[in-house]
């Protein structure tokens, strides 16, 4: 990705509904070629699609929570897409090294819902154990960024 493609993300992370004319006039652009660069992102997978960003408890979800799962044996990420998928509070998974296998972001509207979440993550066949961290409260909650760290 280039320099120019990047500050057309940049803007787009920031203000997913600016248009091509106010991205194109930020970075120097036409809105036609902001338009043929964010088509050519998408067609290459660069920019995956688009989405709002809706605060948890206008869902209902006022409760959120990491659950550490540690599984038995080898578990492939396929299997606990499909194991923790249909659990409707589960909003994210991601595998990660160190002890743990994978950690599982779970939002709830209260803490029986978290508390039920975490036991049907505990009733698949492959978990062995689990350990969970409620939040208390988000210090800093932004969307990955283009020329960040990492």
């Amino acid at each position: 990705m280039d320099e120019l493609n990047r500050q057309i993300v940049g803007h787009l992370l920031r203000d997913g509904r600016a248009t091509f004319q106010e991205i194109g006039s930020a970075v120097g652009l036409s809105a036609p070629a902001v338009k043929r660069r964010v088509d050519l992102m998408r067609a290459r997978g660069e920019i995956s699609g688009f989405t709002a960003v809706v605060d948890p408890r206008a869902l209902g979800w006022a409760i959120e929570a990491y659950v550490e799962i540690f599984c038995r044996g080898n578990v492939s990420p396929e299997v606990l897409q499909r194991e923790l998928g249909v659990i409707p509070e589960v909003v994210g998974v991601a595998t990660v090294t160190g002890d743990a296998d994978a950690i599982v972001h779970v939002m709830a509207a209260s803490m029986a819902g978290i508390e039920e979440s975490v036991e049907r993550i505990r009733t698949s066949g492959r978990v062995e154990r689990t350990r969970t961290s409620v939040v208390m409260s988000r210090v800093i909650d932004r969307p990955a960024r283009p020329g960040g760290a990492g």
